[in-house]
């Protein structure tokens, strides 16, 4: 997270920390205490430049649990993809870290289901911990197996509800199959009505859905707060009248909040008076956790001997020098871009050659590894799809040549075309002629066009590739470096030339 962003979410913070403690002023002693614990959007099970990573997050919900209070530690989903261990067990690490760590409530997220289906149920069916999705059904409207609806736990006579709600876009982002995904907005009033007359003195919603979606959640009648992840935010509002949090990614900082309860009285004369206080937790000042850093050592030293297996064999040389990959067309570029149109099925695929990154050169019989792989591919970008226009996909181009003379970062390495790009002339008007898979590029045609997700953002001045997009920082499914993996391993021999791809005159 930048720097910049923290600082946002602590400025937003400050006004609900005002409000939280005017609210816990106004309590009378006698009161409750429960601690939720967030957590959401986590990738990594190792911590990067001393901060996040399994361990730590382990260290902060254990010194919770150790003050002896009612602890709830929560995942708003995003946790089973995208990684490099994904792409080899489908996310099975991620379920059993978290049954070690005694999570205590999931909902899921998109990226849960980039799998398919039957992964995802399958997952779910290893998991300790309650999965609840109100709004994730099966194709013929029935509750998925070991998934409710709610939950409503009890801390010394105060009763708190849970609703999970499931990104409603999720079939768009990712792969769920059949499954079906409701409304999350009809559905939150709903269930918050309906455990509010159960007896549920406060509800807590366990959302994965995006910034807009979390405001209207905290608005919804009868919600208290919601527990948010998919924006990669560190986020906190309060109101005076409900909560909406989330934690970041990959646990770099962990939001704590601390409800005081004060509840009297039975049935259609129950008060209830609570108010929040809320802490940041920066995992860089917390000790790893010493059970979980031997758990996570083990998927470490696992995924070692993964990425040393030897995955194809060359028939061509390769060469990833920056100025080789930033240049022109280039052998390595069109094997990347080959493997993103081939897990995608686009019709093409470009890829900037500023993310092919390991600088080497790679002679005829050598015996690629997944090592190698991930050394080109360093950056965890994702694999992402697009449907543009012609014009779109030739403005796109455009971009890409519009500084070659500098090696710039954004020439483009592409699969399913042919360009022609004259580089005398000036930037924007440079590509003379484009073919699609042996077609004359048509301006007014709608191609479906595979690339990562740091250009879908815009990233490398690509702000053509987005189309009616709307690309965020959850944009993606499976890492382009498994993708590439995977093609590697399917064509076992890599022949791959320049061939024409990108002609300069």
């Amino acid at each position: 997270m930048s720097s910049l962003n923290r600082r946002q979410a602590l400025i937003g913070g400050s006004s609900a920390g005002l409000a939280a403690l005017a609210a816990r002023a106004a309590l009378a002693q006698g009161t409750t205490r429960i601690t939720f614990v967030l957590t959401n959007d986590i990738y990594r099970i190792s911590e990067e430049k001393g901060r996040g990573g399994l361990a730590r997050l382990a260290a902060v919900v254990k010194a919770e649990r150790a003050k002896g209070g009612h602890v709830v530690f929560t995942h708003a989903g995003d946790t089973l993809s995208p990684s490099l261990m994904s792409g080899f067990d489908k996310g099975q690490h991620m379920i059993a870290l978290f049954n070690a760590m005694k999570l205590d409530v999931f909902a899921p997220g998109n990226h849960e289901f980039d799998f398919g289906k039957d992964e995802y149920l399958k997952r779910v069916g290893e998991a300790s911990f309650p999965v609840l999705a109100a709004n994730l059904r099966a194709a013929d409207g029935s509750v998925l197996p070991r998934h409710s609806d709610t939950l409503v736990r009890d801390f010394g006579g105060v009763k708190i509800g849970f609703i999970g709600l499931a990104l409603e876009e999720t079939p768009l982002l990712s792969s769920p199959g059949d499954l079906k995904f409701g409304p999350l907005p009809e559905i939150a009033a709903s269930g918050a009505q309906a455990l509010k007359q159960g007896g549920a003195d406060l509800v807590v919603v366990l959302a994965h859905t995006d910034k807009a979606m979390r405001l209207r959640l905290a608005e919804t009648r009868g919600v208290d707060l919601v527990l948010n992840g998919h924006n990669h935010d560190l986020h906190i509002a309060y109101d005076g009248k409900a909560v909406a949090a989330e934690s970041g990614e990959d646990a770099q900082y962990v939001v704590v909040i601390d409800v005081d309860v004060a509840a009297t009285g039975e049935g259609d004369k129950r008060v209830v008076k609570w108010s929040p206080a809320f802490r940041i937790v920066d995992s860089k000042d917390v000790t790893p956790d010493a059970e979980v850093v031997a758990l996570v050592k083990g998927y470490e030293d696992m995924l070692s001997q993964e990425l040393d297996v030897e995955i194809a064999t060359l028939a061509a040389p390769l060469d990833s020098r920056s100025a080789t990959v930033r240049g022109g067309e280039a052998a390595i570029g069109n094997f990347i871009a080959d493997a993103l149109k081939a897990a995608t099925g686009a019709d093409v695929a470009i890829t900037n050659g500023g993310g092919i990154r390991a600088n080497k050169q790679y002679a005829v019989g050598h015996k690629l590894t997944r090592r190698d792989v991930l050394a080109e591919l360093p950056f965890g970008n994702r694999t992402v799809t697009t449907q543009i226009t012609g014009k779109a996909l030739r403005a796109a181009l455009e971009n890409g040549v519009s500084q070659v003379e500098q090696k710039a970062g954004r020439f483009p390495q592409v699969s399913g075309l042919k360009v022609v790009v004259n580089v005398s002339a000036p930037a924007g008007a440079r590509v003379q002629s484009v073919e699609v898979n042996g077609a004359p590029l048509d301006e007014a045609k709608t191609y479906t066009v595979a690339t990562n997700d740091f250009m879908l953002r815009g990233g490398d001045g690509y702000g053509a590739l987005a189309g009616k997009v709307k690309a965020t920082v959850d944009s993606g499914g499976a890492l382009m470096a498994n993708d590439v993996m995977v093609h590697a391993r399917r064509v076992a021999t890599v022949d791959s030339k320049v061939e024409g791809r990108v002609t300069l005159k």
